[in-house]
């Protein structure tokens, strides 16, 4: 008879592989299965255009995964993981030339934002600036007040909670000029919700706290390597790991005490025969993704866009919720998509050939929107970087349905693996004392439809694993 595994992960992206990690470490015995070829789910590294040009499919830059509690607590750069940190973190282009930036340093930051706003800038960051560990610890790990641990520094969480509480729109009573109300609104556009919604400000400080204290890094070689080096981990810990092997149901899976899912809700409550317990969950908008292989460097207008790893084009907070509004709310393609985009090549060589590029770009559809959105967003990186399109020597394209073809946590193209809209953001991926568990005693959810949600940082793999390995102790 099969010995009987402590713990069987369906899923092998970052939180999967983190969970299995976190109780592998333990002590338990762990086997993983994942239906792509490679391990990686929303982290991995492909030649999606021309051989040479290393592309990451969804996520790139890594400001919650340098700053990750439990990646931090494991030793990844022994088995390859190097974060390379561009000159600036991120930066945000106006029609003019100039740009708001937001870069390590909090002097050089508030001081692209103009004298009228650079106090207010530093007001809002500098309460947090000399705490992150304690903040990330509790930011990234509200998902513990679930598990019976309780905020390392509560009255700073309260405080912070206090300020994030409030709505990005209100950046325009926080900041009297556009470039500071535009900075923290293109990064609470991350989020892909309504700015005018509650708690839109806290992912919003988060970024800007982790670009002065950890950075916005790209790992090198792409983001495939930090799911490789969990993968290498985890099979030094004893772990076992299975790739090409998609699960229908939960009986082609090998005895296990504990099955911990690393997919979308509807996901599980298939595979695990829970019928409807997860119709509640709404997914919510997607994106239209475009990779690029470049004959040279984007041509920006802005000096500082052209130094920097991740660059927003908006430009202001107005533009920034009128398209987020399309996307989320009236249903409909943005005419001026937000972007968001990446020069990976600009910090990290191996990227692409000699002289070369790598660049994506993504902006905001509504969820399962069918067409091709290549024209609306190339015009609106041209309004920025006019010549771009004569450098481009190939592109990959992909809207809605081909992400949830690649990815199947992205149901309908929804990155983020259910709504981060109002309350969603924090009750995912509905309202249940532990999120993680499930209407099954064995079965968990681990993905990024939990607590925290979205984000390469295994966050919620994390939590899942503890909610797992609390049980299975009190069962030893």
């Amino acid at each position: 008879m099969p010995s009987i595994r402590d713990a069987v992960v369906v899923g092998a992206g970052p939180n999967g592989l983190t969970a299995a990690v976190e109780l592998a470490r333990r002590g338990f015995r762990v086997e993983v299965f994942e239906a792509g070829g490679t391990v990686g789910g929303g982290a991995r590294t492909e030649e999606l255009t021309l051989p040479g040009f290393r592309h990451d499919p969804c996520s790139a830059v890594h400001p919650t995964g340098a700053g990750s509690p439990a990646f931090g607590s494991m030793p990844l750069e022994r088995y390859g993981l190097e974060w390379l940190h561009p000159e600036l973190p991120l930066a945000h282009p106006f029609p003019d030339g100039t740009a708001a930036v937001l870069a390590r340093s909090v002097g050089e930051t508030a001081a692209s934002l103009g004298p009228r706003d650079a106090g207010a800038y530093r007001r809002l960051v500098g309460p947090y600036l000399g705490r992150w560990d304690t903040l990330a610890e509790d930011f990234f790990g509200y998902g513990s007040a679930f598990n019976g641990r309780f905020p390392a520094d509560p009255l700073q969480l309260v405080r912070f909670g206090l300020t994030g509480l409030q709505p990005v729109t209100w950046a325009r009573a926080r900041f009297r000029d556009e470039k500071a109300r535009a900075l923290l609104a293109g990064m609470a556009g991350h989020v892909i919700a309504p700015l005018n919604n509650l708690f839109m400000t806290a992912p919003a400080l988060v970024f800007a706290l982790a670009a002065h204290v950890v950075g916005w890094p790209f790992p090198r070689g792409g983001s495939q390597a930090i799911s490789d080096a969990l993968a290498g981990y985890l099979r030094v810990l004893g772990g076992i790991l299975h790739t090409g092997t998609e699960v229908k149901r939960l009986d082609e899976l090998p005895p296990a005490r504990a099955y911990v899912f690393d997919t979308s809700p509807t996901a599980l409550a298939r595979i695990a025969g829970l019928g409807g317990a997860y119709d509640s969950v709404r997914y919510g908008a997607s994106v239209f993704k475009l990779d690029y292989a470049l004959d040279g460097p984007v041509p920006w207008t802005s000096p500082d866009a052209a130094r920097a790893g991740t660059v927003h084009i908006g430009p202001t907070l107005g533009d920034i919720d009128t398209a987020l509004r399309d996307a989320v709310v009236r249903g409909r393609a943005p005419e001026r998509p937000f972007l968001i985009t990446a020069q990976p090549s600009l910090t990290d060589p191996t990227r692409a050939p000699e002289g070369k590029h790598v660049f994506w770009a993504y902006g905001h559809l509504p969820n399962n929107w069918q067409g091709d959105a290549t024209e609306a967003v190339e015009r609106q990186i041209e309004r920025f970087a006019p010549g771009f399109r004569d450098r481009v020597l190939a592109r990959a394209a992909a809207g809605p349905p081909q992400l949830a073809a690649r990815n199947a946590n992205y149901v309908g193209g929804d990155i983020s693996c259910g709504s981060a809209a109002g309350l969603r953001l924090l009750i995912r991926p509905k309202l249940k004392r532990v999120p993680y568990e499930t209407a099954h005693p064995s079965v968990y959810l681990c993905s990024s439809a939990a607590p925290p949600g979205p984000g390469v940082h295994g966050m919620a793999g994390h939590h899942a694993a503890r909610a797992v390995w609390r049980r299975l102790r009190r069962e030893r």
